[in-house]
């Protein structure tokens, strides 16, 4: 466990401070997005039955008010189904964002270096080359894990959304 824990602090003192906060963000991020998908595979569910269930108890399930009615309900299950998705998709903006953040550090620190030296030398500037592109790594990183995530939490949403339409229905009048 030490070991792994001492890897960590080398990668993100081989990264810079940005790092850190990419990794940060990140974490943020995927709590998001498991407490989306909770949200959906869990809870979601019992309110779903409950809205249905509601819906069967009413007598009046053709007139416009009965309307009003379901589409308040489907909009309201709806709102608490998207959550923190607007939230999650910006994060995952924001993590190559941090990673430009990072090379553009670490290159000033390359800059640094070939001032304090007056020189090129390839190993003196190898420690801001790694912070340049380590922290641009990661972002990326985080970013496709994070479309890939908030891309399924959509979809699910939607498709969560169209069920219960589906199982609301308005009964038209037999006139």
């Amino acid at each position: 466990m030490f070991e792994f824990l001492e890897a960590i602090r080398d990668f993100t003192e081989t990264g810079g401070q940005v790092l850190l906060v990419i990794g940060l963000l990140i974490f943020v991020m995927w709590l998001l997005i498991l407490e989306r998908a909770m949200y959906i595979m869990v809870w979601h569910k019992g309110k779903k039955k409950q809205a249905i269930k509601d819906w069967q108890a009413r007598s009046d399930r053709s007139s416009w008010y009965a309307a009003q009615v379901r589409q308040k309900k489907i909009s309201s299950l709806s709102i608490q189904l998207n959550g923190s998705i607007p939230i999650i998709q910006s994060l995952v903006a924001l993590c190559p964002l941090l990673g430009l953040l990072g090379t553009v550090t670490g290159m000033i620190e390359v800059f640094d270096v070939m001032a304090i030296s007056g020189s090129g030398n390839a190993r003196s500037m190898a420690s801001g080359v790694s912070k340049a592109t380590i922290p641009t790594m990661a972002g990326m990183v985080g970013a496709l894990s994070g479309v890939f995530a908030s891309t399924w939490l959509n979809r699910k949403a939607k498709s969560e959304r169209t069920h219960l339409e589906d199982a609301i229905i308005i009964e038209r009048n037999a006139s």
